[in-house]
């Protein structure tokens, strides 16, 4: 629980830092209080391509790369699906594979697998570029299944 509570605090202070303002709330089906981020979303949208936003997890002799505008477009969940959608198109093979990214961990999203039946987006091999015509296939059939859910 920690670990996303840093996440969301991480990802809140890099949008703020970028100049993205979050918007206002918006109730969830559990009760709480989340904020709804239409700026937030283009902002990490946009942050995409960036190969430099990213953070470093792990020790010196196991860095990983931690991939701020994905992992926050993934915590933000349903809302920041559409968006996600749109830069499948992408010519860019790294922002390509950071929204395919970012689009299975929101499709996670527990309000959105409450109306899919648990289905979200399961992609085979993540974060290689060599992998994103397949994933980008899964992940249109994925949206052409459950589209509606957006209207």
């Amino acid at each position: 629980m920690r670990h996303v509570v840093n996440t969301i605090f991480i990802g809140v202070m890099a949008c703020l830092v970028a100049g993205c303002t979050i918007g206002e709330s918006r109730p969830v089906a559990n009760g709480a209080e989340l904020t709804e981020q239409p700026a937030a979303i283009d902002c990490y949208i946009g942050k995409l391509p960036d190969r430099g936003y990213v953070e470093t997890y792990g020790d010196a002799d196991n860095p990983r790369p931690w991939y701020t505008a994905a992992e926050a477009l993934g915590e933000i969940g349903k809302p920041a699906i559409p968006a996600l959608v749109a830069r499948l198109d992408s010519e860019d093979d790294y922002e390509l594979m950071l929204a395919l990214y970012a689009m299975m961990l929101a499709s996670q999203d527990p309000a959105l697998q409450a109306e899919t039946g648990g289905d979200y987006l399961r992609l085979g091999t993540v974060l290689s570029e060599d992998t994103n015509i397949e994933n980008r296939r899964l992940a249109l059939a994925w949206w052409q299944r459950y589209q509606h859910l957006w209207r």
